[in-house]
């Protein structure tokens, strides 16, 4: 999946016919189908909600909501549903026929996905470090606990991601959006050679993301000492959006200047453990992330197609 300023699109390698026939799990080795949608973000629409800090919050949101959809389309893609003859475009209102998931579901998919990160990122570890609160006597030695927990809790999960085999490939394409993203980024041709020669490992990535969040959490929370375990699991719920949108601005700041040695050593943890959420991919999949970017492209760029005319439009996977 690759989203530019007001496109976005997903690129998904398609089963056989046979394949399909046979009801085969198995790798689809097909043709690469294409989607684009045209997009009006909220923030191009409400100047208030440009603001610092609080467009991290409107971003969030929207690459979740595009994250799930896109998901939906790649599901929907395995069981036949996507016509491989050629790309299609078409709005977002009206991109969401004939889907695996209906569009109550799929909201209700984004909820629980909220909810999910929420209680286990934020509502645990203040609930375990509680057990232990009034042993601490110290609301400094309280929150830093609390954040070694929390630091704790997301490394682990992660790593039981990576250790999942059902996931290796999802991982796979997620270094091949990276690779060509950096491919484009270089001024390179898009082609899987000159794709595979860089790194699958790039500063925007939602993991670096959420690695400063944890470490963003530890400071958002000092002030608030040792209330009451009810405002305690409050605030930890009413604070995510702060996090998430001073997070946000700290991740677009260290991109514009990532060339700087201190912003590298900041980004170094997080691009890290992207090694445990991207693995190498092959040329078939970088091939399906190039497919993405062009379909991207074609719209955002129109023919231009130099780095220095691509100067300013920011791609993410």
């Amino acid at each position: 999946m690759m989203r530019g300023i007001r496109t976005w699109s997903v690129a998904v390698r398609a089963p056989t016919a046979e394949q399909l026939e046979r009801g085969e799990r198995a790798i689809p080795t097909g043709e690469i189908a294409v989607q684009t949608f045209l997009f009006s973000s909220a923030l191009r629409r409400h100047r208030v909600l440009r603001l610092p800090v609080l467009r991290g919050v409107v971003a969030l949101c929207g690459s979740m909501a595009i994250g799930l959809r896109a998901l939906n389309i790649s599901a929907n893609a395995q069981m036949g549903g996507v016509d491989v003859a050629g790309e299609s475009r078409e709005s977002e209102e009206g991109a969401r026929g004939g889907d695996v998931l209906s569009g109550a579901a799929w909201t209700g998919a984004l909820i629980v996905s909220f909810a999910f990160a929420i209680g286990l990122f934020f509502v645990v570890p203040v609930g375990l470090v509680s057990l232990i609160k009034s042993q601490l006597h110290s609301s400094t030695l309280f929150w830093l606990i609390e954040g070694i927990v929390r630091t704790a809790i997301f490394l682990g999960y992660l790593l039981l991601l990576s250790r999942l085999r059902e996931l290796r490939r999802v991982f796979e394409y997620h270094g091949a959006e990276h690779k060509t993203i950096a491919c484009l980024e270089a001024g390179e041709e898009l082609t899987p050679e000159n794709a595979s020669r860089f790194s699958r490992l790039h500063p925007r990535c939602g993991t670096s993301f959420l690695l400063v969040v944890m470490i963003v959490a530890i400071f958002v929370f000092a002030p608030i000492g040792l209330p009451a375990w009810y405002w305690l699991l409050a605030t930890r719920i009413l604070g995510v959006p702060v996090i998430a949108g001073i997070s946000f601005e700290i991740i677009k700041l260290a991109a514009r200047h990532r060339d700087r040695v201190w912003v590298r050593a900041v980004m170094a943890p997080g691009l890290a453990l992207q090694r445990l959420t991207t693995r190498e991919p092959d040329h078939s999949q970088l091939a399906v992330a190039i497919a993405a970017l062009r379909s991207v492209l074609e719209i955002e760029a129109g023919d231009q197609r130099t780095a220095a005319d691509l100067v300013g439009l920011e791609v993410v996977a």
